[in-house]
């Protein structure tokens, strides 16, 4: 068998391209046990040595595209891709049926996929485009999404590294969250988000940021004080003596 080209596997560990090589790198790469594919010629059987001719079966059975899974003309190539053969023509993608050849390939459970019909089958989409994420995506309620499509539903600021909180299910940006959605502070009436640990007070129907939460005479920090409410005001124990005195 003469054999003249041997596949590697590229970093992505997942395409498998060739290069030419010769035989003593191919018999180092089958000796190591390393995911090669080698094509190689079918020589006449009085030169073939190892008799593999003869021992050859196409591996796409009976949907071999010379109508014979044992057949291998002298002077025709096959490919060799782990344990199984292909005659050169049936080595293709399972999707478009177009040859490999030289060009890269996926294998995946026992099929061969060329780059762009593996890509279209099995890669990771964009739940909001629908487009391929190559890399840097990011996950949210365990959907992918590419970094600059991940965005504030109101406002399409990338939050992408950012601080940021649903409702109904879409992600929003913290200002934008408060803006819209957020309980108001009685006294400086921002936003009271929540984000980020923040914390506050609620009594009745009002609602103050625990640093807003002061008496309105003393300006002293009623969190985890008593407190008296007069009319729209709340104050602390002893401003309120003060006041009945």
């Amino acid at each position: 068998m003469a054999a003249d080209l041997l596949s590697s596997k590229m970093e992505s560990s997942m395409h498998i391209t060739t290069k030419t090589v010769g035989d003593d790198r191919i018999r180092r790469a089958k000796e190591n046990d390393e995911d090669i594919a080698v094509l190689s010629t079918f020589l006449p059987e009085a030169l073939d040595d190892a008799k593999s001719t003869r021992n050859f079966d196409c591996a796409l059975g009976y949907r071999c595209l010379l109508g014979d899974s044992r057949k291998a003309p002298a002077g025709t190539k096959k490919m060799e891709y782990k344990t199984r053969q292909w005659h050169e023509k049936c080595f293709c993608c399972v999707v478009c049926k177009t040859a490999i050849g030289t060009k890269s390939f996926i294998p995946r459970e026992q099929e061969i996929y060329c780059a762009t019909c593996y890509e279209e089958k099995f890669a990771t989409r964009c739940v909001k485009c629908n487009k391929i994420i190559t890399s840097g995506g990011v996950t949210y309620k365990n959907e992918p999404w590419h970094r600059e499509c991940f965005t504030c539903t109101n406002c399409n600021t990338s939050l992408a590294g950012q601080r940021f909180t649903s409702r109904d299910e879409k992600p929003y940006c913290a200002d934008c969250f408060g803006e819209l959605f957020a309980k108001r502070c009685t006294a400086c009436v921002k936003p009271i988000t929540g984000i980020g640990g923040t914390r506050f007070i609620s009594f009745e129907d009002r609602h103050w940021h625990n640093d807003c939460f002061i008496c309105a005479s003393c300006k002293t920090s009623l969190v985890g004080r008593g407190f008296i409410t007069d009319a729209d005001d709340i104050i602390c124990p002893e401003c309120a003596k003060q006041k009945l005195m």
